[in-house]
C-alpha cells in the first residue's frame, strides 16, 4: 500500500506539471524569470545586439576575398595572357586574392560602432526593466493571495460565529425565552455569513489561479504559497521621503538608463548621419595570376636537310646540293610556369567626394537631429513618470499606514463592543438588530486594517524596490 500511495503522489505532480512544494515570494520571482517566454526574448534581443556589435567592430578590419575561375573558349577571342587570337577552344585559370581598406570615411564605422555599443547596453537595462515589472506583478500577485487568505480566516470565523448564535438561539426559541424573529435575522446573517466565505474562497482560487499563470504552469492544483510575517507593528512613519528615494532611483533606476543610453545612441546616429557628408578614401590591394591552353613553348630541335640546288659541269647538272637547318617543335606552356611568368600586382587608393545625392544626406542629418530631439524628451518623461510613481507610493504608504495605525485601535473598539453585545445578545438583553449591527461594525474595521495593512505593505515594497533593496515580505 505504502508503494501505491508514493506512485499516486508521483503521477499527481507529474500531472501538476511542477514539484509539490511550499512556494515563497523569492522562489517565485526566480522561476518566473528563468521561465518566462517574454524575458526569453527579450535576451535574444541583447544576443542580436551582441552580434551587431560585433560584425560593427569587425567592420574596422580590412576585406579580404580570394577567387578562382576555370572555363572554357570556343571560338576566335583574343587571349588574355598571350594577346594572341585563338581560334580553337582554349581552356583557362584565373585566381585571385585581394583585400581593401577604408582609411577615411568620416568616422562612421567608429560611430556605428559607438552606436551598437550604446544600443545593447540600453537592451541590456530594458530587459532588467522588463524583469523588474514582472517582480513587481508577482509580488502584488503574492500579496493578493496572502490578503484574500486572511479575508477567508475572518470570514469563516464570523461564519462560525454566527453558527454558534444561531444554534444557541434556535434553543432560546423552543424554551420560549428568544423571540422567532430575533431567529430569523440570525439565520439571514448566517446565510450572508456563508456567501460571503464563498466568495472569499473564489476571490482566494483566482488569486492562487492568477499567480500560476504569471509562472506559466499548467495548473493551480497543489500551488501552495508560503505565508510570511506580516506583523508591521505600530509604525510611526516612513523611514525615507520621496525626494530621497527619487534620487537614489534616478541613479540606477533601468528605465532612466536606458532613456539615457537612447539618448546618447540618438547623438551617435546623428554624428554618423553627418559622416556621409566627409570624402571617403579607401586603398585596395590585389594579387593574380592565371593558365591560358593558348600559350606555348618551344619544344625539342629537330635537324633537316633539303636539296637546294645542283653543281654545274659544262653546263650539265653534276651533283645536287643539300643544306641543313634546325627546327623546334612548339608545346604547351606548362602550368606551374604561367602561374609564375602571369602573375599580376595591384595597389590602388580611391578617393570619393559627394557633391549632390538628391539632397539624401541632408535629409537623413535632418531626421537623426529629430531622432535625437525625440529621445530627449523621452528621457524626461521616464524621469517624470519614475517621480510621479514614487509620490504617489509614497502618499499611498503614508496614507495606508495612518489609516492602519487608526484602524489598529478601531479594531480593538470594535472587538471589545461586539464581544460586549455578544454578551448581552446571549441573556437577551440585546436583540437581533442591534446585535447584527455590532458585528458589522467590527467585521468593518477589521476589513478597513486589512486592506490599509496589505496596501502599506505592497507600496512599502514598491519604496524598498526604488531604494535598491530586493523584493521580499519577511518583514521582522
Amino acid at each position: 500500500m505504502k508503494k501505491i500511495f508514493l506512485l499516486l503522489c508521483t503521477l499527481l505532480a507529474s500531472a501538476t506539471g511542477f514539484p509539490q512544494q511550499v512556494w515563497t515570494l523569492e522562489k517565485c520571482i526566480e522561476y518566473a524569470l528563468s521561465n518566462n517566454i517574454q524575458v526569453k526574448q527579450q535576451i535574444l534581443q541583447i544576443d542580436a545586439g551582441k552580434s551587431s556589435l560585433l560584425q560593427s567592430r569587425l567592420d574596422l578590419l580590412p576585406s579580404l576575398n580570394a577567387g578562382a575561375q576555370h572555363g572554357y573558349n570556343f571560338g576566335q577571342t583574343v587571349d588574355r595572357y598571350t594577346n594572341d587570337f585563338a581560334t580553337k577552344s582554349v581552356q583557362t585559370d584565373n585566381f585571385y586574392i585581394g583585400s581593401e581598406l577604408t582609411l577615411w570615411d568620416g568616422f562612421k564605422k567608429v560611430n556605428q560602432v559607438r552606436q551598437n555599443q550604446a544600443d545593447l547596453e540600453a537592451a541590456r537595462y530594458e530587459t532588467d526593466k522588463f524583469m523588474d515589472d514582472i517582480s513587481l506583478n508577482i509580488a502584488t500577485a503574492y500579496l493578493q493571495i496572502l490578503y484574500y487568505q486572511e479575508v477567508l480566516r475572518t470570514a469563516q470565523n464570523q461564519a462560525g460565529i454566527s453558527q454558534q448564535q444561531t444554534d444557541r438561539l434556535v434553543k432560546m426559541v423552543d424554551a420560549g425565552a428568544s423571540a422567532q424573529g430575533d431567529l430569523y435575522n440570525i439565520q439571514a446573517q448566517l446565510a450572508s455569513a456563508k456567501v460571503s466565505v464563498v466568495d472569499a474562497r473564489n476571490n482566494l482560487d483566482l488569486a492562487y489561479l492568477t499567480l500560476a499563470q504569471m509562472l506559466d504552469l499548467p495548473s493551480a492544483e497543489g500551488f501552495e504559497i508560503e505565508i510570511p510575517n506580516l506583523d508591521i507593528g505600530n509604525q510611526p512613519a516612513l523611514v525615507a521621503n520621496p525626494d530621497q528615494v527619487y534620487g537614489y532611483a534616478l541613479e540606477t533606476q533601468p528605465v532612466i538608463k536606458s532613456a539615457e543610453l537612447r539618448v546618447k545612441s540618438s547623438e551617435y546616429g546623428l554624428m554618423l548621419a553627418r559622416g556621409a557628408q566627409s570624402p571617403q578614401l579607401s586603398m585596395s590591394a590585389s594579387l593574380a595570376t592565371g593558365y591560358s591552353g593558348a600559350a606555348t613553348m618551344l619544344g625539342d630541335s629537330i635537324k633537316k636537310t633539303e636539296p637546294i640546288g645542283f653543281t654545274m659541269i659544262n653546263g650539265v647538272p653534276d651533283e645536287i646540293v643539300y643544306t641543313s637547318y634546325t627546327s623546334f617543335k612548339s608545346k604547351d606552356k606548362p602550368f606551374g610556369d604561367q602561374i609564375n611568368d602571369n602573375i599580376n600586382r595591384s595597389l590602388s587608393f580611391t578617393l570619393s567626394v559627394p557633391i549632390f545625392n538628391g539632397w539624401a544626406t541632408r535629409s537623413a542629418i535632418s531626421r537623426a537631429r529629430i531622432n535625437v530631439e525625440n529621445s530627449k524628451y523621452t528621457l524626461d518623461l521616464r524621469k517624470l513618470e519614475l517621480r510621479k510613481t514614487i509620490q504617489q507610493a509614497y502618499a499611498d504608504a503614508r496614507g495606508a499606514l495612518d489609516k492602519y495605525n487608526a484602524s489598529l485601535a478601531g479594531v480593538e473598539a470594535a472587538h471589545e463592543s461586539f464581544r460586549f453585545a455578544e454578551q448581552k445578545f446571549n441573556v437577551g438583553m440585546m436583540n437581533s438588530v442591534d446585535f447584527n449591527n455590532a458585528r458589522k461594525e467590527y467585521e468593518q474595521a477589521d476589513s478597513d486594517m486589512l486592506r490599509a495593512k496589505y496596501e502599506f505593505i505592497f507600496k512599502t515594497t514598491v519604496l524598498d524596490f526604488y531604494m535598491g533593496k530586493p523584493i521580499t515580505l519577511n518583514r521582522k
